[in-house]
């Protein structure tokens, strides 16, 4: 499981901090990095969809957010059991104090000297 999100969340990262990078014109000397290149990627994906360039970042950041409860909805399918689990206990509130005073009674068990 953590191979897939390593491999969903590196290049998030990646096109995030390009895009943050390019959008401040964080250029570092690099072309790559420049506000020039940013809004000609941007034009030219929106010329490829036939829309504006500037939903595109939207776009891009609403379908980041949906992989990311995709991916969490899987993980959480894998872990049904343990979540249950940890649900029940959480509902079945504190340990009755009567229940809680004989273990505290009986102590631990430790071996004869």
């Amino acid at each position: 499981m953590r191979y897939i999100f390593a491999m969903w969340a590196a290049p998030m990262a990646l096109f995030w901090g390009w895009f943050y990078l390019s959008l401040n014109d964080m250029n570092f000397g690099y072309v790559m990095f420049s506000r020039r290149m940013h809004d000609f990627f941007f034009q030219l994906y929106g010329q490829m969809l036939g829309i504006d360039p500037a939903i595109i970042p939207g776009m891009v950041a609403k379908t980041c957010i949906f992989d990311g409860f995709l991916l969490m909805a899987l993980w959480a399918f894998r872990r049904r059991g343990e979540i249950a689990r940890w649900i029940k206990e959480r509902w079945a509130g504190p340990v009755p104090f009567e229940r809680m005073q004989r273990v505290t009674e009986a102590g631990p068990k430790l071996p004869a000297e």
